[in-house]
């Protein structure tokens, strides 16, 4: 069964979603995300995504004092992305309680720090974070496009020794329009052996069936859940189906 991995995006310390990764389109849902994330484990959860949309916008880690709430009050494997763009920031993000983080904009801008990276703390603890528009990466919380091709990307770094990518597709994120299925087929197609973890769209229980069916590892959600279009009953038997890796 696929893992499951609830989303929690931070502004303002806030449990809060975008539409296609717009800072204009913003809607809150919770305003304390350790309790939505202590909610979470109470249905089963064991991984969560932990994104500091004020730290993307930024271009450094903002909201450390909220991870340090979520994995203060829970058990919970977090993995932390949004503007880890240094060394202090990436050691902050461990230091506070993050098991692992996801890395995309430095990923484009500065391969040998990556790199280094991957050899400090070790490939299972770095996520590639590949959010793609139109084909391409895109970096600095979406508002900029590189010339990076998602394959070619992604060999790069699989060459490098990553295993674990979060994809995702920007024109669905935060849309419940249904995730981009034929782009992960296709990354599978050419990287049978990726930790693939499918990110934007999901828009109820049949897209994350979908997903397994399609041979996809892991995939991420949030908008979902918080719009009632996946019930706490229906997570909790989700949760009690998948395995955490």
């Amino acid at each position: 069964m696929i893992e499951i991995i609830p989303a929690i995006d931070i502004i303002g310390g806030k449990c809060v979603r975008l539409t296609n990764g717009d800072y204009e389109k913003q809607r809150t849902y919770a305003d304390n995300p350790a309790e939505m994330a202590a909610e979470l484990e109470s249905l089963g959860a064991r991984r969560l995504h932990v994104v500091d949309l004020d730290g993307a916008k930024s271009r450094h880690i903002v909201n450390t004092a909220t991870l340090e709430q979520i994995t203060g009050r829970t058990n919970l494997v977090v993995d932390f992305g949004g503007g880890i763009k240094s060394e202090d920031d990436i050691e902050r993000a461990f230091r506070f309680g993050a098991s692992m983080v996801t890395v995309g904009s430095v990923a484009v801008a500065d391969k040998a720090l990556m790199q280094r990276w991957i050899d400090t703390y070790g490939a299972e603890r770095i996520i590639l974070g590949a959010d793609v528009r139109d084909g391409r990466i895109s970096v600095n919380g979406w508002k900029e496009d590189s010339q990076e091709e998602i394959a070619d990307f992604l060999e790069y770094y699989i060459n490098k020794g990553v295993t674990k990518v979060l994809c995702t597709d920007i024109s669905r994120d935060g849309t419940l329009m249904g995730p981009s299925l034929e782009l992960y087929r296709k990354i599978l197609r050419r990287f049978p052996d990726l930790y693939l973890i499918a990110s934007g769209g999901v828009s109820g229980v049949g897209d994350i069936r979908e997903l397994d069916s399609a041979g996809v590892p892991a995939v991420v959600f949030g908008k979902a859940f918080y719009e009632g279009r996946i019930s706490k009953e229906e997570l909790r038997n989700l949760f009690n189906q998948t395995k955490t890796f």
